[in-house]
């Protein structure tokens, strides 16, 4: 039988992160082989934006080690930090003369392990928890033959309230009195007399000073 080797390290990787290769491992360079409370400072106060993706990755190796092993991030060092490419993607740019220029967008794929300092092993996992089962829910006792009666029977109407309820009654025992009916005779009587017919207007006569101008009689002049 082939002997089980024992684990030295924890690790955790971040694939396809959009970022250079080559940005990410100058990154991953300066916390090689320090701990993890140095590793985490160093991230922290460093400019560079590839600096957030690693630290990413470091925070989840520590989180493996924590709730797979049961062990404390802070008695752990970066074994390994490593930076692979991944693929490029292809993006065109307008240039000059009708031409165009490729754009490479560049990923890559980061790997950090952990270790005990002196190359310890690493306990073994620890069991997960059973699964709970959902509670059956209890079957519910049947109804009793009373019980469905009360159901069954018509719950009694409420009385109307103080004077709603005397108006009602009052409105149900006198009826509306009916209007009485028009006499045909005066109906027929304002049929028969026709309408007085309006006189009509005199037209107004024209004047003849008005269209005629006034002249005047010329004097005779007497030869002397």
């Amino acid at each position: 039988m082939a002997a089980v080797e024992e684990r030295t390290f924890v690790r955790a990787e971040a694939r396809y992160v959009r970022t250079a290769p080559r940005k990410a491992q100058l990154v991953a360079e300066q916390i090689r082989g320090r701990t993890v409370p140095e590793a985490r400072t160093i991230l922290a106060f460093m400019t560079r934006d590839a600096a957030r993706d690693v630290e990413k990755v470091l925070t989840s190796a520590v989180a493996n080690a924590e709730a797979n092993h049961g062990l404390d991030g802070d008695e752990l060092y970066v074994l390994t930090a490593t930076v692979g490419s991944g693929p490029t993607l292809k993006r065109w740019r307008a240039r000059a003369r009708g031409r165009v220029a490729r754009i490479k967008k560049r990923t890559c794929h980061i790997t950090i392990a952990l270790a005990l300092p002196e190359e310890q092993a690493i306990p073994a996992p620890l069991p997960k928890p059973a699964p709970v089962a959902a509670p059956v829910p209890e079957p519910e006792p049947e109804p009793e033959a009373e019980a469905v009666e009360e159901e069954e029977a018509p719950k009694p109407k409420r009385a109307p309230r103080g004077k709603a309820a005397d108006t009602a009654e009052t409105a149900e025992e006198k009826p509306k009195p009916k209007r009485a009916p028009r006499k045909k005779a005066e109906t027929a009587e304002a049929e028969e007399k026709p309408k007085p017919k309006r006189a009509p207007r005199k037209k107004a006569e024209p004047k003849a000073s008005a269209d005629k101008p006034k002249t005047t009689p010329k004097k005779k002049t007497e030869d002397s």
